[in-house]
């Protein structure tokens, strides 16, 4: 009998599997020790859960995008916003296609109307264009404070507005050409007014820079009355005269001329009280014969800190006269004084040259140093409206390279150059000089005498002097013809060692004034008037010895 095999072997796999299943349904818990059977969800319901978990998300994300771009331009900025973000409104009334110009501009050509219609006598028409023009003056302000430019909305009203009152302003014969010629009147008019108010200002502060206060010409009286009431001080002062440290060469020499006492006290107790070693510095100080004896009875009756101080009058320079100075014989012309001094007003002048320190052979003396001092080989030369804060010593060690003059230039302004001194018109100014040469400044000056013996620095100066005998090459004053005699003779000095401007300029740095060795109260502005600026009267008034009976008496703080 022939067996299907095939048949035979699925017969015994189908007996197989029912024996493993009846096997592992035999091997399986009781019912009492099963866990209880957990329902899951099929796959399909996650894969449906999830899809839309995915959407969700996705909406969330472009929704809140959505948000973010229409809530960002309306977005109330901080004040920091603004100040960093916001508009800038002066491009924005610049700009030819703004709202802010248009109203910008009517409130230009209303203004004009205003005054023509008030010339006019038509107080009806000049009262609404003011109106219109106040209401444009508001709305560029609020547009100024929000950051945002002026809309179609908000402008066209004010446009509207005050274009009918200009036609109408038109229509009354207020034509342009009305309007220009009005306008350049005004225009000239005000120009005039302002130059006026302009010199008669700086006459008036000029006039009050001059003018000696009671409170000083107080105490010159006072001292000048001890100095011919007491015998002693004229004995004392004629020993010291001979006094062998006046022409030590081993010591420091400052020289200072002025007929300002308490300006010259200042400058003296200062340099002394920054000093290193007071008692190896000598001042010598030369003033005129109204100051001479108060400034002996001064200097004598006050401690230096243990200095010696010298005091001359220039009256006793018999070899100063017109016969050997150019500027003497020019300063006693009476054609220069009448220029300088004259009661007519030369629109063409300057203000400032009509200044008796001009015309006092005191401020020309530095150009004389070695006549006034033919032993000393080195001095410092001291202005009277600086204030020393540091040591002054080491000038005397500084190598000047050959040059006569060390000076602190001042040519980091642009206007400190030879061209703004000179006249550069001429030709004897423009070939021998580079007008773009950096000027200096006069205050604080390290002059060395050797030198300038060798390279005959005061005969050139008189040279320039009388060159000028017709003020055609610089106006009256020291510094134009100190720019010429010094020209290649100059040394700069560290910008640290003399600081100017405490006379007229009110922003100095004070890292700078602090940092300096030397402050100068250049200008008007002086510290012993009232006119002084506040800030730094200060610097200059503890130098002041208010504690002597002439100054409690005379000067009220």
């Amino acid at each position: 009998m022939l067996i299907d095999r095939p048949k035979l072997i699925r017969y015994h796999e189908k007996l197989r599997w029912g024996e493993d299943r009846f096997l592992g349904i035999m091997r399986r818990r009781a019912a009492e020790f099963r866990r209880p059977v957990r329902r899951r969800f099929s796959y399909w319901i996650w894969g449906l859960l999830g899809l839309f978990s995915v959407a969700a998300l996705v909406m969330f994300v472009v929704h809140h995008n959505h948000e973010d771009r229409i809530e960002q331009p309306i977005r109330v900025k901080s004040d920091e916003q603004f100040h960093h973000e916001g508009l800038n409104f002066t491009e924005e009334i610049l700009s030819v296609t703004s709202f802010a110009r248009q109203l910008s501009d009517q409130m230009t050509l209303a203004k004009a109307y205003v005054i023509i219609a008030k010339e006019h006598n038509n107080l009806q028409l000049a009262w609404e264009l003011s109106s219109k023009i106040r209401n444009c003056q508001l709305l560029l302000s609020k547009a100024a404070m929000r950051g945002k430019p002026i809309t179609l909305d908000e402008a066209q009203p004010l446009v509207k507005g005050i274009s009918s009152l200009i036609y109408k302003a038109q229509d009354a014969h207020y034509d342009i050409a009305t309007t220009i010629i009005t306008m350049k009147s005004h225009i000239q008019a005000i120009e005039e007014r302002a130059n006026a108010a302009t010199v008669q200002s700086t006459a008036f502060g000029q006039l009050a820079a001059e003018m000696l206060p009671k409170n000083l010409h107080c105490l010159n009286i006072k001292l000048t009355a001890d100095w011919h009431r007491k015998p002693i001080l004229r004995e004392v002062a004629a020993e010291k005269k001979n006094s062998p440290r006046l022409v030590d060469n081993n010591l420091y020499h400052f020289c200072i001329f002025s007929d300002n006492l308490l300006a010259t006290s200042a400058v003296v107790n200062s340099t002394v009280s920054n000093a290193d070693h007071p008692k190896q510095l000598v001042f010598h100080i030369v003033t005129d014969g109204i100051s001479y004896g108060a400034m002996q009875t001064w200097f004598l009756g006050n401690d230096f800190k243990g200095s010696t101080i010298e005091i001359q009058n220039i009256e006793e320079f018999s070899w100063l006269n017109a016969s050997y100075s150019p500027v003497v014989k020019q300063l006693l012309d009476e054609e220069v004084r009448a220029y300088y001094f004259g009661t007519s007003q030369d629109p063409k002048g300057e203000t400032k040259f009509r200044n008796p320190k001009y015309l006092s052979l005191l401020n020309h003396l530095r150009f004389y140093i070695p006549e006034i001092y033919p032993l000393l080989e080195k001095v410092v030369f001291l202005d009277d409206d600086i204030v020393v804060q540091k040591d002054l010593t080491p000038l005397f060690s500084l190598d000047l390279h050959g040059n006569v003059n060390g000076a602190v230039e001042t040519c980091l302004e642009a206007f400190h150059r030879y061209y703004k001194y000179l006249n550069f018109s001429n030709p004897v100014i423009s070939s021998k000089f580079d007008p773009q040469a950096c000027g200096w400044a006069f205050g604080l000056n390290v002059f060395d005498l050797i030198a300038w013996k060798k390279a005959n620095v005061t005969q050139r100066y008189h040279y320039w002097q009388e060159q000028n005998g017709d003020r055609t090459l610089w106006k009256l004053g020291t510094l134009p013809p100190g720019l010429l005699t010094f020209y290649g003779l100059t040394e700069p000095l560290d910008r640290r060692w003399h600081v100017l401007g405490l006379g007229f300029d009110m922003n100095i740095d004070n890292r700078l004034i602090e940092s300096a060795a030397v402050i100068h109260f250049n200008g008007n502005m002086k510290p012993w008037l009232k006119l002084a600026i506040g800030r730094y009267k200060p610097l200059w008034e503890r130098y002041v010895n208010h504690t002597h009976p002439y100054i409690q008496n005379c000067i009220t703080r």
